[in-house]
């Protein structure tokens, strides 16, 4: 077997029950039910004279926060929100993506200066349903690795 690392070892797998998002004061967001935060990268293409293949350059990174929040209460991210409708002055919010390893290690990424940012669910109440609110953000800062999962 080529690949004799430990990290394809299916025990050190994890799952979203070892997740947790928290606000910038450390405080867990037990009623958001899914959390993802991706980045976009836009390129410029050029071609110089003689070559046949075209290149790209990096021009700028985007970071884009989106997370399904079960609606238990109105809670202080939705009166904020409600708040800078009616001001015209948005909220700005950070967040904490942490990642718990079976050995007691932690992936701790931190987001700062998200905004809202596209489609952003007010209501949304279907028969039968769990009610959700959908939030999509974009975040104006570089995130910040503050530890990493080790096996």
């Amino acid at each position: 077997m080529r690949n004799q690392r430990s990290s394809a070892d299916a025990r050190y797998a994890r799952s979203g029950k070892d997740a947790a998002v928290f606000n910038k004061d450390g405080v867990l967001l037990a009623s958001a039910d899914s959390f993802t935060a991706t980045s976009s990268s836009t390129n410029a293409k050029y071609n110089p004279l003689g070559n046949v293949i075209d290149l790209e350059t990096n021009v700028s990174i985007g970071i884009k926060i989106t997370m399904s929040q079960i609606v238990v209460e109105s809670d202080l991210f939705f009166r904020e929100y409600m708040e800078g409708l009616a001001t015209g002055n948005l909220p700005v919010w950070d967040f904490q993506g942490s990642l718990l390893g079976r050995n007691g290690s932690e992936e701790r990424v931190v987001y700062r200066d998200c905004i809202p940012s596209g489609d952003i669910t007010i209501q949304d109440f279907q028969t039968g349903d769990v009610i959700k609110r959908n939030w999509s953000l974009h975040c104006n800062s570089v995130p910040t690795l503050q530890s990493r999962l080790t096996i």
